[in-house]
C-alpha cells in the first residue's frame, strides 16, 4: 500500500473526503517526523513506537573501485511494533491470530 492508497482507505473508513483524509495523513506523518527530529519517541498504543536509533560508524567498500571507505555514524528512524500489531499480522511468537487492532 502506498500513501495514496492509504488516504483512500482512511477516507472510506472515516467517511470523509479524500482531501480531508490527505490532510489528516499528512499531518500525522509530519508530526511523527517532527517529533523524531526533536529526539522524541512517538508511541501509538496498540500499534507501535517510532524511535531514532544511532547507527555506528563502520568500514565499507566503494562498489565501483573496491576501495575501503569509512561510513560515518548516522541517526536513523526505527519502528518497534506493539504486541497487538504483531498478533494482527499473525506473528507466531506472539500467539498471533489474524486481522484486528483494538479500536478506541
Amino acid at each position: 500500500m502506498n500513501k495514496t492508497e492509504l488516504i483512500e482507505v482512511v477516507a472510506a473508513q472515516a467517511d470523509i473526503s479524500k482531501e480531508k483524509a490527505a490532510k489528516a495523513v499528512n499531518a500525522l506523518l509530519e508530526a511523527v517526523a517532527e517529533e523524531l527530529h526533536n529526539g522524541e519517541d512517538v508511541s501509538l498504543f496498540g500499534f507501535g513506537t517510532f524511535t531514532v536509533r544511532e547507527r555506528a560508524s563502520r568500514k565499507g567498500r566503494n562498489p565501483k573501485t573496491g576501495e575501503p571507505i569509512s561510513i560515518a555514524s548516522a541517526k536513523v528512524p526505527a519502528f518497534r511494533p506493539a504486541k497487538a500489531l504483531k498478533m494482527a499480522v499473525g506473528d507466531d511468537r506472539t500467539g498471533g491470530g489474524g486481522p484486528g487492532i483494538k479500536k478506541d
